[in-house]
């Protein structure tokens, strides 16, 4: 009996080590997932980052002159598109701010800063919106932030210039930013998808 005893408590043993050991495993496994997506999350906030300097370095080479200075086309809406379904609002709106800053300072007056955050300000709020409570396909969130984006730029000039009349110029742009908006959607579908393909992998 004590015989019996004795090798029951070594197999209660046993198994309680073999927990231990499994729940230690599964820790391990668990931290080195979580650093391994902040390490992830950190490479993307710098590609985003870099990618929108260099679309505000390209708009900065397109003038529109819609009777304010510093209106801009939105094409940096790629990098908000990719950074919303990638990383999140909160991330997305942070390089959103550092591209306008920097772009304002390297490429534009700094009046291109006050209808750049206008401008992305409105346009991230809706794209998010739109994407949080899945109103619209990829493509529409993108057309609707491209719209949002010249409206918020249109409201900063007349707030600037003191005059609603910088609105007449507002179908032309709004007609071209719905295409420009499709078009940036139907990229940022594929390059979503290519980042988060690539990153399941590493």
């Amino acid at each position: 009996m004590k015989t019996g005893g004795s090798h029951a408590e070594s197999e209660k043993t046993v198994t309680e080590s073999y927990k231990k050991s499994a729940a230690a495993v599964s820790k391990g496994r668990g931290t080195k997932q979580s650093r391994r997506t902040s390490a992830q999350n950190a490479a993307l906030f710098g590609i985003l980052t870099a990618l929108a300097l260099v679309l505000g370095y390209v708009e900065s080479l397109v003038p529109v002159y819609l009777g304010a200075p510093g209106v801009k086309l939105g094409l940096a809406n790629l990098v908000t598109m990719v950074g919303l379904y990638c990383m999140g609002t909160k991330e997305t709106a942070l390089i959103s701010v550092v591209r306008v800053l920097l772009s304002g300072i390297l490429f534009g007056p700094p009046s291109a800063i006050l209808f750049g955050l206008a401008g992305t300000a409105l346009s991230l709020t809706v794209m998010a919106l739109c994407k949080r409570f899945r109103l619209f396909g990829m493509v529409g969130v993108s057309i609707l932030g491209g719209v949002a984006h010249n409206i918020g730029q249109f409201l900063m000039a007349a707030f600037v210039v003191n005059t609603f009349g910088v609105f007449s110029y507002l179908p032309v742009l709004l007609t071209a930013g719905c295409a420009a908006g499709a078009l940036i959607g139907l990229l940022g579908g594929i390059l979503v998808g290519r980042v988060n393909r690539l990153f399941r992998t590493i």
